[in-house]
């Protein structure tokens, strides 16, 4: 096969995620980069060393026009946090199948490096520190990333939730009336809603 002309780091990025937006992330490999690239797997590893390497060149594209700036000091401190967690989920929701690199690659992504460090700085500010401030850090990221599986993989608004209520009452009263009742709510409203209630139990 030729090899292609103009290939950068975002175009190897782009080629990646379009594997791993259309098969998931399981199909990620030096094979079918190349292939959605049209050219050779050892054509590519001119280009990258490994799947590795690809990865992180995807977190770098997922994450690259994250807005990390801090939100203006002047308002509660949840506000701030709600929002630098609305911009992150903002950056990842449109690749869910992705969600795990960015998690996997924390420590070498620069966005998710300066998005921490503002989250960071203003938990410091709300006088949130030591270990409080690990776990505080570790449920926000772990947050976003189990809410935005659960909306992609079993969203409220998908069969599950009627196949739940449809249940026999009898035996499970709650969990069918708790499902008829999330048909109402939106994922706006599920997302912030349950980042309301981590960040008031942050207080304790």
């Amino acid at each position: 096969m030729p090899r292609p002309r103009s290939l950068t780091p975002d175009r190897l990025a782009a080629a990646a995620l379009a594997v791993i937006d259309r098969d998931g992330l399981a199909a990620l490999s030096m094979r079918t980069v190349a292939r959605e690239l049209g050219m050779s797997p050892m054509g590519l590893y001119r280009y990258v060393s490994d799947r590795e390497e690809l990865e992180g060149l995807v977190v770098d594209r997922v994450l690259g026009d994250l807005d990390t700036t801090p939100p203006a000091a002047d308002a509660p401190w949840r506000d701030r946090i709600e929002t630098m967690v609305g911009r992150l989920r903002d950056a990842v929701v449109r690749h869910p199948e992705a969600i795990q690199l960015t998690l996997t690659h924390r420590h070498r992504a620069p966005g998710g490096l300066l998005w921490s460090e503002t989250v960071l700085g203003i938990l410091a500010e709300a006088g949130i520190d030591g270990t409080r401030r690990v776990v505080a850090l570790r449920a926000l990221h772990g947050y976003v990333t189990g809410a935005i599986r659960l909306e992609h993989l079993g969203p409220l608004a998908g069969t599950g939730t009627s196949a739940i209520a449809a249940l026999p009452e009898h035996r499970f009263p709650y969990l069918t009336q708790t499902a008829r009742t999330a048909g109402e709510v939106g994922p706006d409203q599920e997302f912030f809603g349950g980042l309301r209630l981590l960040l008031r139990g942050l207080d304790g």
